[in-house]
Protein backbone atom coordinates (compact mmCIF):
# COMPACT_ATOMS: atom_id res chain seq x y z
CA UNK A 1 0.00 0.00 0.00
CA UNK A 2 2.78 2.39 0.97
CA UNK A 3 4.46 1.67 -2.39
CA UNK A 4 1.29 2.44 -4.45
CA UNK A 5 1.18 5.33 -2.65
CA UNK A 6 4.64 6.71 -3.15
CA UNK A 7 4.27 5.88 -7.02
CA UNK A 8 1.28 8.03 -7.31
CA UNK A 9 2.86 10.92 -5.36
CA UNK A 10 5.89 10.41 -7.86
CA UNK A 11 3.42 10.85 -10.46
CA UNK A 12 1.95 13.68 -9.24
CA UNK A 13 5.28 15.70 -8.67
CA UNK A 14 5.92 14.63 -12.61
CA UNK A 15 2.55 15.69 -13.85
CA UNK A 16 2.95 18.89 -11.77
CA UNK A 17 6.75 19.38 -12.95
CA UNK A 18 5.07 18.49 -16.32
CA UNK A 19 2.63 20.90 -16.68
CA UNK A 20 4.82 24.05 -15.20
CA UNK A 21 7.41 22.79 -18.34
CA UNK A 22 5.53 22.86 -20.84
CA UNK A 23 3.22 26.32 -19.79
CA UNK A 24 6.91 28.14 -19.34
CA UNK A 25 7.76 26.34 -23.30
CA UNK A 26 4.40 27.76 -25.14
CA UNK A 27 5.12 31.08 -23.30
CA UNK A 28 8.37 31.31 -25.12
CA UNK A 29 7.66 29.71 -28.06
CA UNK A 30 4.50 32.43 -28.75
CA UNK A 31 7.27 35.05 -28.02
CA UNK A 32 9.47 33.92 -30.77
CA UNK A 33 6.55 33.82 -32.95
CA UNK A 34 5.09 37.35 -32.40
CA UNK A 35 8.77 38.24 -32.21
CA UNK A 36 9.72 36.95 -36.31
CA UNK A 37 6.00 38.26 -37.26
CA UNK A 38 7.34 42.01 -35.80
CA UNK A 39 10.66 42.07 -37.81
CA UNK A 40 8.97 40.82 -40.74
CA UNK A 41 5.88 43.10 -40.96
CA UNK A 42 8.74 46.06 -40.65
CA UNK A 43 10.93 44.27 -43.77
CA UNK A 44 7.94 44.02 -45.75
CA UNK A 45 6.82 47.95 -44.99
CA UNK A 46 10.72 48.65 -45.98
CA UNK A 47 11.39 46.08 -48.51
CA UNK A 48 10.63 48.28 -51.38
CA UNK A 49 13.45 50.98 -50.32
CA UNK A 50 16.10 48.23 -51.02
CA UNK A 51 15.84 48.45 -55.02
CA UNK A 52 15.55 52.46 -54.89
CA UNK A 53 18.79 54.37 -56.21
CA UNK A 54 20.99 55.74 -53.67
CA UNK A 55 21.09 59.06 -55.74
CA UNK A 56 18.35 61.27 -57.73
CA UNK A 57 18.78 62.05 -61.48
CA UNK A 58 20.43 65.11 -59.99
CA UNK A 59 23.16 63.57 -58.01
CA UNK A 60 21.62 64.45 -54.26
CA UNK A 61 21.09 61.63 -52.01
CA UNK A 62 17.89 60.08 -52.17
CA UNK A 63 15.82 60.12 -49.37
CA UNK A 64 13.94 57.03 -50.40
CA UNK A 65 16.68 55.02 -50.47
CA UNK A 66 17.29 52.35 -47.87
CA UNK A 67 20.59 50.88 -47.21
CA UNK A 68 20.81 46.86 -46.25
CA UNK A 69 22.89 47.63 -42.70
CA UNK A 70 20.00 49.76 -41.55
CA UNK A 71 16.92 47.42 -42.99
CA UNK A 72 18.63 44.56 -40.92
CA UNK A 73 18.71 46.83 -38.02
CA UNK A 74 15.33 47.92 -37.98
CA UNK A 75 14.15 44.50 -38.42
CA UNK A 76 16.24 43.31 -35.49
CA UNK A 77 15.25 46.53 -33.29
CA UNK A 78 11.26 45.12 -34.41
CA UNK A 79 12.32 41.89 -33.09
CA UNK A 80 13.71 42.83 -29.82
CA UNK A 81 10.27 44.85 -29.06
CA UNK A 82 7.58 42.40 -30.34
CA UNK A 83 9.52 40.05 -27.64
CA UNK A 84 9.76 42.16 -24.93
CA UNK A 85 6.29 43.31 -24.95
CA UNK A 86 5.29 39.69 -25.06
CA UNK A 87 7.02 39.11 -21.88
CA UNK A 88 10.47 37.54 -23.70
CA UNK A 89 13.95 38.59 -23.96
CA UNK A 90 15.27 38.23 -27.74
CA UNK A 91 18.48 39.51 -28.13
CA UNK A 92 20.08 41.23 -31.16
CA UNK A 93 22.55 38.56 -31.82
CA UNK A 94 19.53 36.03 -32.11
CA UNK A 95 17.44 37.42 -35.11
CA UNK A 96 19.10 36.20 -38.00
CA UNK A 97 18.24 36.08 -42.15
CA UNK A 98 18.25 33.21 -43.37
CA UNK A 99 19.92 32.39 -46.79
CA UNK A 100 20.64 36.51 -46.55
CA UNK A 101 21.27 37.75 -50.17
CA UNK A 102 21.15 41.46 -51.20
CA UNK A 103 17.69 41.56 -50.21
CA UNK A 104 16.59 39.01 -47.45
CA UNK A 105 13.10 38.07 -46.93
CA UNK A 106 13.19 36.12 -44.20
CA UNK A 107 14.11 36.08 -40.55
CA UNK A 108 15.05 33.63 -37.54
CA UNK A 109 14.09 34.21 -33.76
CA UNK A 110 15.45 32.62 -31.44
CA UNK A 111 14.53 32.55 -27.81
CA UNK A 112 16.40 31.84 -24.98
CA UNK A 113 15.63 32.37 -21.15
CA UNK A 114 14.39 29.94 -17.95
CA UNK A 115 11.72 28.77 -16.28
CA UNK A 116 11.68 28.72 -12.76
CA UNK A 117 9.80 25.81 -11.59
CA UNK A 118 8.29 24.45 -8.28
CA UNK A 119 9.26 20.35 -8.67
CA UNK A 120 6.70 19.13 -6.10
CA UNK A 121 3.30 21.22 -5.40
CA UNK A 122 4.28 23.39 -2.14
CA UNK A 123 7.67 23.28 -2.47
CA UNK A 124 8.99 26.90 -1.42
CA UNK A 125 12.32 26.40 -3.58
CA UNK A 126 12.39 27.34 -7.46
CA UNK A 127 14.64 25.41 -9.77
CA UNK A 128 15.82 27.19 -12.99
CA UNK A 129 15.35 25.83 -16.09
CA UNK A 130 17.01 26.71 -19.41
CA UNK A 131 13.92 27.23 -22.04
CA UNK A 132 14.89 27.42 -25.72
CA UNK A 133 12.40 28.59 -28.96
CA UNK A 134 13.08 29.33 -32.39
CA UNK A 135 10.31 31.14 -34.95
CA UNK A 136 10.73 32.31 -38.63
CA UNK A 137 8.31 34.58 -40.73
CA UNK A 138 9.12 35.49 -44.85
CA UNK A 139 7.55 37.74 -47.22
CA UNK A 140 5.87 35.56 -49.42
CA UNK A 141 3.80 36.89 -52.16
CA UNK A 142 0.25 37.88 -51.32
CA UNK A 143 -3.32 37.46 -53.29
CA UNK A 144 -6.39 38.54 -51.20
CA UNK A 145 -8.90 35.59 -51.83
CA UNK A 146 -11.72 35.39 -50.21
CA UNK A 147 -12.85 32.34 -47.69
CA UNK A 148 -13.79 29.26 -50.47
CA UNK A 149 -13.33 31.29 -53.73
CA UNK A 150 -10.57 29.86 -56.30
CA UNK A 151 -7.22 30.97 -56.36
CA UNK A 152 -6.62 30.64 -59.57
CA UNK A 153 -8.28 31.15 -63.08
CA UNK A 154 -9.95 28.06 -64.97
CA UNK A 155 -11.84 27.56 -67.57
CA UNK A 156 -10.96 30.69 -69.63
CA UNK A 157 -7.85 32.05 -71.34
CA UNK A 158 -6.09 32.95 -67.92
CA UNK A 159 -4.73 30.03 -65.62
CA UNK A 160 -2.85 32.26 -63.00
CA UNK A 161 -3.66 33.50 -59.86
CA UNK A 162 -6.24 35.42 -59.02
CA UNK A 163 -6.89 38.43 -56.39
CA UNK A 164 -10.22 39.79 -55.87
CA UNK A 165 -12.44 43.38 -55.45
CA UNK A 166 -15.39 43.87 -53.69
CA UNK A 167 -15.64 40.00 -54.39
CA UNK A 168 -14.94 39.82 -58.12
CA UNK A 169 -11.50 37.74 -59.37
CA UNK A 170 -9.23 39.72 -61.61
CA UNK A 171 -5.08 39.29 -62.48
CA UNK A 172 -3.20 40.27 -59.34
CA UNK A 173 -1.72 42.98 -61.64
CA UNK A 174 -5.08 44.35 -62.71
CA UNK A 175 -6.66 44.41 -58.84
CA UNK A 176 -3.51 46.92 -57.64
CA UNK A 177 -4.14 49.11 -61.09
CA UNK A 178 -7.91 49.05 -59.75
CA UNK A 179 -7.06 49.94 -56.03
CA UNK A 180 -4.93 53.05 -57.42
CA UNK A 181 -7.70 54.20 -59.76
CA UNK A 182 -10.49 53.91 -57.37
CA UNK A 183 -8.46 55.76 -54.65
CA UNK A 184 -7.71 58.51 -57.19
CA UNK A 185 -11.47 58.24 -58.28
CA UNK A 186 -12.44 58.83 -54.60
CA UNK A 187 -9.90 61.25 -53.81
CA UNK A 188 -10.60 63.56 -57.50
CA UNK A 189 -14.32 63.38 -58.08
CA UNK A 190 -15.71 61.92 -55.04
CA UNK A 191 -16.83 58.94 -56.47
CA UNK A 192 -16.60 55.35 -55.11
CA UNK A 193 -16.00 52.73 -58.18
CA UNK A 194 -17.89 49.43 -58.39
CA UNK A 195 -16.95 46.40 -59.93
CA UNK A 196 -19.57 43.81 -60.89
CA UNK A 197 -17.98 41.73 -63.56
CA UNK A 198 -14.44 40.43 -63.90
CA UNK A 199 -13.01 37.31 -65.25
CA UNK A 200 -15.23 34.82 -66.55
CA UNK A 201 -14.58 31.37 -67.39
CA UNK A 202 -16.31 30.06 -71.12
CA UNK A 203 -19.28 28.19 -69.29
CA UNK A 204 -20.23 31.52 -67.46
CA UNK A 205 -19.60 33.71 -70.79
CA UNK A 206 -21.71 30.81 -72.47
CA UNK A 207 -24.55 30.91 -69.85
CA UNK A 208 -24.73 35.25 -70.40
CA UNK A 209 -24.58 34.65 -73.89
CA UNK A 210 -27.98 32.13 -73.94
CA UNK A 211 -29.74 34.59 -72.01
CA UNK A 212 -28.70 37.72 -74.30
CA UNK A 213 -27.57 36.15 -78.20
CA UNK A 214 -26.52 39.76 -79.48
CA UNK A 215 -23.09 40.02 -79.82
CA UNK A 216 -22.47 43.73 -79.98
CA UNK A 217 -23.66 43.56 -76.07
CA UNK A 218 -22.41 40.07 -74.92
CA UNK A 219 -19.33 38.10 -76.91
CA UNK A 220 -19.76 34.86 -77.83
CA UNK A 221 -18.43 32.05 -75.52
CA UNK A 222 -14.18 31.59 -76.36
CA UNK A 223 -14.33 35.43 -77.59
CA UNK A 224 -14.78 37.33 -74.77
CA UNK A 225 -12.32 39.13 -73.01
CA UNK A 226 -13.41 38.99 -69.22
CA UNK A 227 -11.81 35.07 -69.91
CA UNK A 228 -7.97 36.87 -69.86
CA UNK A 229 -8.86 38.28 -66.30
CA UNK A 230 -8.05 41.32 -67.31
CA UNK A 231 -11.31 43.19 -67.75
CA UNK A 232 -13.53 45.02 -65.51
CA UNK A 233 -17.23 46.52 -66.09
CA UNK A 234 -17.31 49.29 -63.65
CA UNK A 235 -19.85 51.67 -61.83
CA UNK A 236 -21.40 53.56 -60.83
CA UNK A 237 -22.85 55.43 -63.73
CA UNK A 238 -21.76 58.73 -62.26
CA UNK A 239 -17.83 57.68 -62.69
CA UNK A 240 -18.48 56.58 -66.06
CA UNK A 241 -17.06 60.65 -67.28
CA UNK A 242 -14.69 60.32 -65.09
CA UNK A 243 -13.18 56.74 -65.87
CA UNK A 244 -13.27 57.78 -69.69
CA UNK A 245 -10.71 60.56 -69.20
CA UNK A 246 -8.70 59.31 -66.76
CA UNK A 247 -8.22 55.55 -67.06
CA UNK A 248 -5.16 55.68 -69.30
CA UNK A 249 -3.50 57.15 -66.22
CA UNK A 250 -3.89 53.94 -64.20
CA UNK A 251 -3.21 51.46 -67.83
CA UNK A 252 -6.91 51.37 -68.35
CA UNK A 253 -9.10 51.72 -71.86
CA UNK A 254 -12.82 52.05 -72.36
CA UNK A 255 -12.84 48.76 -74.93
CA UNK A 256 -16.00 49.68 -76.70
CA UNK A 257 -17.63 53.26 -77.07
CA UNK A 258 -21.30 51.42 -76.45
CA UNK A 259 -20.21 50.72 -73.47
CA UNK A 260 -19.05 53.01 -70.87
CA UNK A 261 -18.63 50.39 -67.80
CA UNK A 262 -16.18 47.86 -69.49
CA UNK A 263 -12.49 49.16 -68.82
CA UNK A 264 -9.56 46.46 -69.89
CA UNK A 265 -6.01 46.71 -68.03
CA UNK A 266 -3.75 47.26 -71.42
CA UNK A 267 -0.64 46.83 -70.14
CA UNK A 268 0.11 43.40 -70.16
CA UNK A 269 3.00 41.16 -69.76
CA UNK A 270 4.96 42.69 -71.91
CA UNK A 271 4.34 46.73 -70.95
CA UNK A 272 4.09 48.94 -68.31
CA UNK A 273 2.71 46.24 -65.71
CA UNK A 274 6.57 44.75 -65.74
CA UNK A 275 8.09 48.66 -66.42
CA UNK A 276 7.84 49.41 -69.72
CA UNK A 277 6.92 53.29 -69.98
CA UNK A 278 5.87 53.54 -73.63
CA UNK A 279 8.75 54.94 -75.01
CA UNK A 280 9.21 53.76 -78.41
CA UNK A 281 13.14 52.95 -77.54
CA UNK A 282 12.20 51.04 -74.85
CA UNK A 283 14.87 53.20 -72.77
CA UNK A 284 12.93 54.82 -70.56
CA UNK A 285 12.11 51.44 -68.26
CA UNK A 286 15.96 50.19 -68.19
CA UNK A 287 16.53 50.42 -64.02
CA UNK A 288 19.21 52.88 -62.85
CA UNK A 289 21.05 50.00 -61.78
CA UNK A 290 21.99 48.43 -64.72
CA UNK A 291 25.57 48.96 -65.93
CA UNK A 292 25.68 50.85 -69.52
CA UNK A 293 26.63 48.23 -71.50
CA UNK A 294 24.09 46.13 -71.21
CA UNK A 295 20.96 48.84 -72.02
CA UNK A 296 20.97 48.12 -75.47
CA UNK A 297 21.22 44.42 -75.52
CA UNK A 298 18.13 44.48 -72.71
CA UNK A 299 16.13 46.86 -74.71
CA UNK A 300 16.64 44.77 -77.56
CA UNK A 301 15.28 41.77 -76.68
CA UNK A 302 12.26 43.53 -74.59
CA UNK A 303 11.32 44.79 -77.37
CA UNK A 304 12.09 41.54 -79.99
CA UNK A 305 9.99 39.39 -77.37
CA UNK A 306 7.89 41.59 -75.68
CA UNK A 307 9.25 41.36 -72.28
CA UNK A 308 9.40 44.30 -70.25
CA UNK A 309 12.95 45.87 -69.92
CA UNK A 310 12.68 46.43 -66.08
CA UNK A 311 11.79 42.97 -65.51
CA UNK A 312 14.68 41.10 -67.60
CA UNK A 313 17.28 43.79 -65.89
CA UNK A 314 15.63 42.77 -62.75
CA UNK A 315 16.25 39.34 -63.10
CA UNK A 316 19.75 39.89 -64.60
CA UNK A 317 20.51 41.49 -61.09
CA UNK A 318 19.43 38.93 -59.41
CA UNK A 319 20.91 36.05 -61.21
CA UNK A 320 24.49 37.39 -61.64
CA UNK A 321 24.75 40.86 -60.83
CA UNK A 322 25.43 41.57 -64.46
CA UNK A 323 28.61 39.06 -64.37
CA UNK A 324 28.76 38.30 -68.19
CA UNK A 325 31.10 35.23 -66.44
CA UNK A 326 29.50 34.05 -63.65
CA UNK A 327 29.36 30.06 -62.44
CA UNK A 328 27.34 29.10 -60.08
CA UNK A 329 27.81 25.51 -57.72
CA UNK A 330 25.08 23.83 -59.75
CA UNK A 331 26.21 24.46 -63.31
CA UNK A 332 24.39 28.12 -64.41
CA UNK A 333 26.90 29.85 -66.63
CA UNK A 334 26.66 33.30 -67.94
CA UNK A 335 25.19 36.46 -67.09
CA UNK A 336 21.39 34.53 -67.22
CA UNK A 337 22.53 31.59 -65.40
CA UNK A 338 21.60 29.12 -67.80
CA UNK A 339 21.98 25.48 -66.93
CA UNK A 340 23.28 23.43 -70.42
CA UNK A 341 20.25 21.86 -71.36
CA UNK A 342 18.12 25.32 -70.91
CA UNK A 343 20.37 26.83 -73.08
CA UNK A 344 20.58 23.90 -75.71
CA UNK A 345 16.54 23.96 -75.72
CA UNK A 346 16.67 27.93 -76.68
CA UNK A 347 19.42 27.54 -79.36
CA UNK A 348 22.06 29.54 -77.41
CA UNK A 349 25.81 28.32 -78.13
CA UNK A 350 27.78 30.40 -76.25
CA UNK A 351 26.18 31.17 -72.37
CA UNK A 352 28.93 33.67 -71.59
CA UNK A 353 27.76 35.68 -75.04
CA UNK A 354 25.98 38.76 -72.88
CA UNK A 355 23.89 39.98 -75.71
CA UNK A 356 22.78 36.41 -77.21
CA UNK A 357 22.34 35.74 -73.45
CA UNK A 358 19.90 38.56 -72.52
CA UNK A 359 18.11 37.20 -75.99
CA UNK A 360 17.80 33.88 -74.65
CA UNK A 361 16.69 35.04 -71.69
CA UNK A 362 13.71 37.28 -72.95
CA UNK A 363 12.90 34.01 -75.25
CA UNK A 364 12.11 31.68 -72.17
CA UNK A 365 10.54 34.22 -70.42
CA UNK A 366 8.15 34.94 -72.79
CA UNK A 367 6.95 31.39 -73.03
CA UNK A 368 7.04 31.52 -69.35
CA UNK A 369 4.97 34.36 -69.58
CA UNK A 370 2.53 33.39 -71.98
CA UNK A 371 2.13 29.55 -70.33
CA UNK A 372 1.18 31.38 -66.90
CA UNK A 373 -0.27 33.99 -67.03
CA UNK A 374 1.48 35.73 -64.13
CA UNK A 375 4.97 37.55 -63.85
CA UNK A 376 5.32 36.17 -59.97
CA UNK A 377 4.69 32.52 -61.44
CA UNK A 378 6.75 33.26 -65.07
CA UNK A 379 9.82 33.84 -62.15
CA UNK A 380 9.28 31.05 -60.22
CA UNK A 381 9.39 28.23 -63.26
CA UNK A 382 12.43 30.21 -64.23
CA UNK A 383 14.12 29.94 -61.13
CA UNK A 384 12.57 26.20 -59.95
CA UNK A 385 11.05 24.86 -63.63
CA UNK A 386 7.88 25.10 -64.93
CA UNK A 387 7.35 21.48 -64.03
CA UNK A 388 7.48 22.41 -60.18
CA UNK A 389 5.30 25.29 -60.49
CA UNK A 390 2.40 23.10 -62.17
CA UNK A 391 3.01 20.59 -59.46
CA UNK A 392 2.39 22.49 -56.60
CA UNK A 393 -0.11 24.68 -58.40
CA UNK A 394 1.93 28.14 -57.85
CA UNK A 395 4.94 29.35 -56.02
CA UNK A 396 6.90 26.20 -54.74
CA UNK A 397 7.66 25.92 -51.50
CA UNK A 398 11.61 25.98 -52.03
CA UNK A 399 13.00 28.73 -49.93
CA UNK A 400 15.40 29.60 -52.56
CA UNK A 401 12.54 30.21 -55.38
CA UNK A 402 10.45 32.03 -52.72
CA UNK A 403 13.21 34.55 -52.12
CA UNK A 404 14.10 35.04 -55.79
CA UNK A 405 10.39 35.88 -56.87
CA UNK A 406 10.13 38.40 -53.58
CA UNK A 407 13.48 39.96 -54.32
CA UNK A 408 12.35 40.35 -58.41
CA UNK A 409 9.35 41.32 -57.18
CA UNK A 410 10.66 44.59 -54.54
CA UNK A 411 13.21 45.35 -57.66
CA UNK A 412 10.10 45.94 -59.57
CA UNK A 413 8.58 47.69 -56.76
CA UNK A 414 11.79 50.31 -57.08
CA UNK A 415 11.48 50.59 -60.62
CA UNK A 416 8.22 52.09 -59.80
CA UNK A 417 5.80 48.63 -60.70
CA UNK A 418 4.66 48.08 -57.00
CA UNK A 419 3.25 50.90 -54.98
CA UNK A 420 5.64 51.16 -51.83
CA UNK A 421 4.70 49.98 -48.22
CA UNK A 422 4.94 46.04 -49.17
CA UNK A 423 2.07 46.11 -51.10
CA UNK A 424 1.55 42.41 -52.99
CA UNK A 425 3.28 40.81 -49.99
CA UNK A 426 2.06 38.76 -47.18
CA UNK A 427 3.86 38.02 -44.17
CA UNK A 428 3.64 34.23 -43.09
CA UNK A 429 5.01 32.83 -39.91
CA UNK A 430 6.96 29.53 -41.41
CA UNK A 431 8.68 27.80 -38.46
Amino acid sequence: MLGVVALLLAGVVAVFAFGQALGARGKHQRGADLAAISAAQVMRELYPRLFEPPLLRNGLPNPRHLPLPVYLARARAAAVRGGRRNGVRVRADDVGFPGASFAPTRVAVTVRGEARLRIAPGEQRRHAIPVRARAAAELVPGLSVPAGMPEFGSGGGYDGPLAYRQGKPMRPDVALAFDRMAAAAREEAGVLLSVTSAFRSDAEQARLFAAHPDPKWVAPPGTSLHRYATELDLGPPEAWAWLHANSERFGFVQRYSWEAWHFGYARNTGSASVGFDGRADGRGAVPSFVPAQFHEPIVRAAQRWNVGAALLSAQLYAESGFNPFARSPAGAEGIAQFMPGTAEALGLDDPFDAAAAIDAQAHLMRDLLRRFGSVPLALAAYNAGAGAVERYGGIPPFAETRAYVARILGLLGGAGDLPAGGAGFEVRLVE
